[in-house]
Order: C-alpha cells, then structure tokens, then sequence
C-alpha cells in the first residue's frame, strides 16, 4: 500500500469519526488554508541581519548553538526560506526586521528606506508572500546602555523615533506593493537591570515617542506594540510593559501583539486573547516557546501552543489575529527550525478547527460540565493528524518526517558549502 493510499483511507476514517460530532473536516481545512503564518526571518541567520554582520548582539537578545551553513547574504536566506515555504501547506508570509536592509554602502537607521529593501518585494511579490515588518531597536551603539525610545537623551530618543518612522514607511510600501497590509509591530528594549526610582519618567517619555512615531496615517500599514514582562538587562523593569501597551493599544486603535515568551513561565498568553478581542479589533501573536525564561526555542506542539489555537478559534478570531513566530535557535539545522515550528502551528489550528465547538458549548450552557470535561479529552486522541497528513497531500507538500529528507539533500548540496 502506498503512503498516499494509506493517507487517503486514514482520512476517510478520521472524516467519518469527526462526522459523527458533527464536525465536516473539509470545512475545517478550507478555514486552516486561509491562515497565514508570518515565518521570521532572523531563524536563518541568527539575527544577525546585513547592515553589520560581524557586530555582536544586544538588547537581551542571544541565539545559542553554531550549527553550521547559517545564511551570510540576504539572497542565501531567501533561497533557505523558498526551501521551508516549499513544506508549508498553504500560503505563507515573511516577518523581516530593518537590519535585513541592502545596500552597497552604509545606511543609518533613521535613513532606511524602501529601495533598500528592493530586493525583498520582488521576492516575495514572485512568491506570492506578504510581508510584515519591524524597526530593530537592539544591536545599535545608541541602544548599548538600554534604552531607545524612553532614553532621557533628547538627541537619542529622536533617533529611535526616526528610525521608527522610517520603518512604519517601509511597511506601508510592502503592503501597498504586494496588495496585503504590513503589520509593523515596535518592539524595544528599554529597561533597568534593578529596581529605578523612578518607573513614570521613561514611560512618558515612551508615549510621547510613540504618539510622534504613529502620527502619520499609512494606509496599508498596520501598527503593533509589543509588551515584555523581563528580559536579560531588565530585570527588573520594562519601560513597555503589558499594562502600559495594553492601555495605550486601546486608546490609540492599534493592535497589540502577544509574544508567548514575554510573561511568566507559568502565564500563558491564551487566556489574554478573548479578553484583548473585546476591545481590539486585532491582535498579532507571536508565538515562540520559553524555556525558564524568554529563550526563544523552536515552537512544538506542546499545551501551550494547542492553548492558544484554540482560544484563536473559540473566538472565531481567525481573521482578526495575525500570527507570526518568534524563535531562533542556532543548535539545529535552521531550516528544520522554521518548517517544524511552522507546521506545529498549523497542525494545533487544525486540532481547534476540528473540535465540535457546538456540542462543548451546550454542554456549558447546560451546566453539564462532567461531559465537557468527557468530550474535552476525547478529543486529545481523535484522529486529528490523519486529517493533517491528507492537507499535507493535498497540498503537495511532504507527509510526516518526508519533509527531513529535502532538508537533509538541500543541507549537503547548500548549507555545508557555506
């Protein structure tokens, strides 16, 4: 029996299983197939970017392992990404940061511009990606001692505006270019290592910046702020914090975003989003996977991530939540680390999109909790990757570990000529 018949009958099963709760598999495909995952480009180079790749990084900010064939060009991280786009059922985008720029001589941040980043259209217009977009307020001389658009120097505070300003530009050019709207989402490190005297200053000077920054109206650009509970070097505070962000992404109409790493080990951020959808009309996430702390591993199919799915889909939020992963590990093949934390996120979309939501929420209403607990846990071994496996075929891309097989033929041929 050949795997695609086996594909195919496992299917007929599950559809008939899942049928039985009144659940049309095909429909939860058709809904998975609309999703956009938003693949990060610093996985393929260890945020290193290519406006100075010798220089070292800062702002928290650390990629462990030095496994080998990492991309040193943007033109070999393009090639690395159309490999990992290849093992993605569906269609996809790209999550690229300012320090991905290219030029032939040395452009500051506060003067990028869309030409520089040229190159990146055309490759993602050929490839029918959209793109999002984020100014990088780390791995700078004028970010060294902490602080960017709370720093209490005038001069340095306005480079950070700039090169934010610049950036939201950049964004509304690939959405207006590619027909998709960007999501520009400001992430900054500002923080104190202990406890300050004084936790107000920076913050309005923060809002200030912020309110400067977003004060031109770009069309096909969407604005994001993204929150942090700690990070290497802020210990202690974070000038943008969650109360902070959420308050000011209320008051402003822009989205905010959730990254999976930025809150307490024990906090996850799926019990934030129905809550956030009530007074947002979108929300981006980035979905990554903490270990002890905001250590960026590669996103598995563990209780958090199937959390999160499911929240997005409870709340019929699909099309409201913007999903993009956050994670780079340099200890494993980094291609591999795209494709499995990529496919991670779909397959727990699939399992939310799979659950007979109908039939869990007469159960609550009827105060019969004893069988939602009951169906909650059948549902855990229904046949959720055999439904998975078909999409995979359908779409022509690798069913099961297959994928490996390309990576390991493209990492011998590329990677370790590097």
């Amino acid at each position: 029996m050949t795997i695609e018949t086996q594909v195919q009958t496992a299917y007929s099963v599950a559809a008939e299983r899942y049928a039985a709760l009144g659940v049309d598999t095909q429909t939860a495909l058709s809904a998975l197939e609309k999703v956009a995952i938003s693949l990060h480009c610093w996985q393929g180079d260890d945020v290193g970017g290519f406006e100075n790749p010798t220089g070292g990084l800062s702002g928290g900010i650390a990629a462990t392992g030095n496994y080998p064939g990492k991309a040193r060009t943007a033109d070999e991280l393009r090639r690395d990404l159309d490999v990992a786009y290849s093992l993605l059922p569906g269609s996809h985008r790209l999550n690229l940061h300012a320090i991905y720029l290219e030029s032939d001589k040395k452009v500051e941040r506060n003067a990028i511009e869309p030409r520089h980043f040229a190159a990146w259209k055309d490759w993602a217009k050929a490839g029918g990606h959209g793109v999002d977009f984020n100014p990088t307020c780390f791995s700078h001389p004028l970010s060294a001692d902490g602080f960017t658009l709370s720093h209490r120097d005038p001069a340095i505070r306005q480079f950070w505006i700039e090169h934010c300003i610049a950036s939201r530009r950049i964004g509304d050019y690939f959405g207006r270019e590619l027909g998709t709207p960007a999501v520009t989402n400001i992430w900054v490190p500002d923080g104190y290592k202990d406890s300050p005297a004084d936790r107000t200053t920076p913050r309005l000077l923060l809002l200030q910046a912020l309110d400067e920054i977003l004060a031109e109206k770009l069309p096909d650009n969407l604005d994001a702020v993204e929150p942090k509970l700690f990070g290497i070097g802020s210990e202690s505070y974070v000038t943008g914090s969650m109360e902070f962000y959420s308050a000011y992404a209320v008051s402003r109409k822009i989205l905010l975003t959730l990254d999976s790493g930025h809150f307490h080990p024990t906090e996850t951020i799926a019990d934030k989003i129905s809550s956030l959808l009530i007074y947002l009309d979108q929300i981006l996430l980035h979905v990554s996977r903490g270990v002890r702390w905001d250590s960026d591993h590669v996103v598995t199919f563990n209780d958090d991530l199937q959390a999160i799915a499911q929240e997005v889909v409870h709340c019929n939020a699909l099309e409201r939540v913007h999903i993009g992963l956050d994670y780079f590990d340099a200890s494993i093949n980094r291609i591999a680390a795209w494709t499995i934390g990529t496919r991670n996120t779909q397959r727990a979309l699939l399992q939310a999109l799979l659950e007979p939501h109908q039939m869990l929420n007469t159960f609550e209403a009827q105060g019969d909790f004893s069988s939602r607990l009951a169906l909650q846990e059948e549902l855990k071994v229904m046949p959720a990757n055999a439904v998975w496996d078909y999409y995979c075929l359908s779409k022509s891309v690798p069913v099961g570990m297959a994928f490996m097989d390309v990576i390991k033929t493209y990492e011998k041929a590329e990677l370790t000529q590097r």
